[in-house]
């Protein structure tokens, strides 16, 4: 046999097991952003995803992060760490939203808005707003397991941010803000007391602070008792711009002295607030904040934090006026330990009984939409297009999780089981904006082109691309992701050789929430037995 032929072989064959056969154990740990260095220092976004609002906890040696879902499903991320550093996705605590009537139906920007986790009697509550409905309370004795359901502890059209308060005399109390859209006012903070056991706050609010003078859009406390201090960490300015106040009183009714304690200062990350103060085993503070990117979402950032004359100075204050700006390398913290590499779980080969944590839905999943297995693949079956529906915006049954880095491609094998024309399913990158390859049944033949729409809240109208022939109902899709979120997209039918399909798209954030990839399956219409696509694996690499 010819050499050179060998070796083009060999080549080939090589490159298809990079693609078809890598193992899973590769895909543990992200191929596209770790936080760790790996030297003793870590690199800010300690997560390069859309984990808006975020709010932690220290429980002896361990601490946990929830943030805000809006109106993806299943909600309130439960993230777990050793060192502040390296995080997992271990559970969520909302499995669906409630009114289920309401949330069985894509709801954009609603939902869950910026919680706060806390522990308290050995026990971990959330408190999440539901701008249109009140704040609600979850909680359990196991993070990682089942958590209670919800409990409306105060009802009321746009009240946000709760952050409730186990004081040492056992009062129980609650802060909280407004949001302008729903209460009709906003740049304001209030506090009210909670029964003991923090399931119902009475109506006894008090306002401890008008930011309208000079801390425009304040909102998202976070109370703390601190050496005989309250303590209200808040963000103003507006979530692109804005900064971190601190307020202090001895009374937790009042009057607040405050000060500015972090802004974007001479830095490139732009509005550093709505976050979390944490203090160590061994003693240090930090702070947890999100940048907004776009695209990419509100991003996670750590902040080393220290005291002075009883006022907290986040990041590194290098002019010396008491205003601290974020660091993008710094030193890890110190728990008295070193720990390993970890990551939230990003690809997936669907080889488990149950579906992996970092997929979500666009509104509550209904049993119909798909089932994992232990079969080696996640089955999608093809739903109707809501009647309502002018595009993919109006879609509930959108299999989804965040972009893992500014950097990445996503590949997916798949399998599409049509069983009648019209029927589609693809690879999608979801926002505002959004495009998506899209695998279609027609005339007894599979195609393949690109679908994109602008403007998909404003009931934009879907452009596409020439169709393509399949010549097999296996296939492997794929889309890179380079700087500013510019999406490209390739199809193949051997995993070995990818074409190009269409034109590069910019992708664009959602309502509230970052820009999403994953996974579509729909039909026209009402059938008694739909096709489907079996979602052999999904992998994201550099």
């Amino acid at each position: 046999m010819n050499p050179i032929k060998v070796f083009i072989s060999l080549f080939l064959l090589c490159v298809f097991s990079s693609v078809e056969s890598q193992e899973k154990n590769h895909f543990d740990i992200s191929n596209v952003w770790v936080a760790d260095l790996k030297n003793g220092n870590y690199k800010n976004p300690i997560l390069h995803a859309d984990y808006s609002d975020p709010d932690v906890i220290r429980v002896g040696e361990d601490y946990y992060m929830t943030s805000s879902s809006f109106n993806c499903i299943p909600g309130l991320p439960i993230l777990h760490s050793k060192d502040l550093i390296n995080w997992e996705l271990i559970n969520h605590a909302l499995p669906k939203q409630t009114p289920l009537d309401v949330f069985d139906k894509p709801q954009h920007g609603n939902g869950v808005w910026a919680p706060c986790i806390r522990y308290h009697n050995k026990e971990f509550y959330i408190y999440y707003p539901d701008p249109d409905y009140g704040i609600y309370m979850v909680k359990t004795k196991d993070p990682k397991g089942v958590w209670s359901r919800p409990i409306l502890v105060k009802e009321g059209k746009g009240l946000i941010d709760p952050s409730p308060l186990w004081d040492d005399d056992g009062k129980v109390y609650l802060a909280f803000a407004f949001a302008g859209s729903r209460a009709g006012i906003k740049s304001l903070l209030a506090i009210c007391t909670l029964n003991s056991d923090g399931t119902f706050a009475n109506n006894d609010e008090v306002i401890v602070i008008d930011g309208h003078f000079d801390e425009s859009t304040i909102e998202g406390p976070k109370l703390y008792k601190y050496k005989g201090y309250y303590y209200i960490f808040a963000p103003a300015g507006g979530v692109p711009t804005g900064w971190q106040t601190v307020l202090r009183s001895k009374n937790i009714w009042g009057p607040y002295e405050k000060r500015k304690v972090m802004d974007q200062g001479k830095t490139a990350i732009n509005g550093p607030h709505q976050g979390a103060w944490v203090q160590t085993q061994s003693g240090e503070d930090w702070f947890f904040h999100f940048q907004d990117k776009g695209a990419y979402g509100r991003i996670v950032h750590l902040q080393p934090m220290k005291w002075v004359n009883n006022w907290p100075i986040i990041g590194v204050d290098n002019d010396g006026d008491g205003i601290g700006e974020p660091v993008l390398n710094y030193k890890k913290p110190n728990v008295g330990k070193m720990y390993g590499i970890k990551t939230p779980k990003e690809s997936d080969e669907f080889n488990t009984n149950t579906l992996g944590l970092q997929w979500q839905w666009h509104a509550n999943k209904q049993v119909n939409w798909g089932f994992p297995s232990k079969l080696g693949y996640f089955t999608m079956y093809c739903r109707p297009i809501p009647k309502e529906a002018t595009n993919l915006f109006d879609v509930g049954n959108l299999l989804l999780q965040k972009f893992p880095a500014e950097e990445f491609i996503a590949t997916t094998k798949m399998t599409f089981n049509a069983r009648f024309d019209d029927e589609q399913t693809g690879l999608l990158i979801m926002g505002l904006d959004y495009s998506y390859l899209k695998v279609k049944r027609s005339s007894g033949s599979l195609y393949v082109s690109l679908v994109t729409c602008k403007d998909a809240d404003k009931k934009g109208i879907e452009t596409e691309s020439d169709p393509v022939k399949l010549n097999t109902n296996t296939y492997y899709l794929q889309v890179k992701v380079t700087s500013g979120g510019i999406c490209n997209f390739f199809y193949s039918e051997d995993g070995i050789n990818f074409n190009s399909m269409g034109t590069s798209f910019k992708s664009r954030e959602g309502k509230w929430i970052g820009a999403k990839v994953g996974f579509l399956a729909l039909r026209k219409g009402m059938i008694n037995d739909a096709g489907n696509v079996l979602i052999d694996w999904f992998r994201i690499t550099k």
